[in-house]
């Protein structure tokens, strides 16, 4: 499985470049804070397939990275080779990126 830091994500946000976050999370959750991914709850993930886009990179994010991981694996399984799972998730973002960002 592919992954990236949050350093690579800001990175890749800085550089405006052309990819897809997707937030695997429940909606109260995502309400607390977000990066501004597509909510798209982990037990959707496979019925809402077809809101993830295939012909760019995908970055697949979560509270610490262990959600994201298994919609990664589901969606292998369904073909997607474009995904990445984000290393720690939105924890990770807080502690290395913005500090100031609420979480639970």
């Amino acid at each position: 499985m592919k992954e990236v830091t949050v350093l690579d994500l800001k990175n890749m946000m800085d550089r405006n470049e052309e990819f897809q976050l997707i937030d695997v999370r429940e909606p109260f959750e995502y309400e607390v804070s977000n990066l501004n991914g597509l909510n798209i709850p982990l037990a959707g993930i496979i019925i809402e397939q077809e809101k993830i886009k295939k012909d760019v990179p995908v970055v697949i994010q979560c509270r610490s990275g262990k959600r994201s991981a298994q919609a990664v694996m589901l969606l292998e399984q369904q073909g997607f080779d474009n995904l990445s799972n984000l290393e720690g998730g939105i924890l990770a973002w807080k502690e290395e990126i913005d500090p100031d960002m609420d979480v639970y």
